[in-house]
């Protein structure tokens, strides 16, 4: 992939733009925080050639989540097992909205 190629993708949220030093500074954080986010498995980054971890914003996003649950006080443990089931409820309530979409879209004799 060229320069141009990646400054390309960098309106991609999943694209992993950032470095894990960025990363801990755009959350106020420590590297240590987000290792642990890691180790937790509530995010994995995407390792460059030279084995760096590189971050994506949609990953940021959920390392900002879990960073303002343990500042309530959560363990980190417990805040990412929340996370994750935010997220999963998310995706849930998407795909129940696209299925209300469709069966709306298909009129009243698709619901008979």
């Amino acid at each position: 992939m060229t320069a141009d190629d990646s400054f390309g993708r960098l309106d991609d949220d999943d694209y992993p733009a950032y470095t894990m030093g960025r990363a801990a500074e755009m959350l106020g954080t420590t590297q240590g925080f987000l290792r642990a986010l890691g180790e937790h498995r509530l995010i994995t980054p995407l390792r460059s050639a030279g084995g760096h971890r590189r971050y994506s914003r949609y990953q940021l996003r959920i390392a900002a989540r879990a960073r303002e649950i343990v500042d309530q006080g959560t363990p980190i443990e417990a805040a990412c097992r929340i996370v994750i089931l935010e997220d999963q409820l998310e995706e849930a309530q998407r795909i129940n909205a696209e299925y209300r979409r469709a069966a709306e879209s298909a009129g009243p004799t698709a619901a008979a």
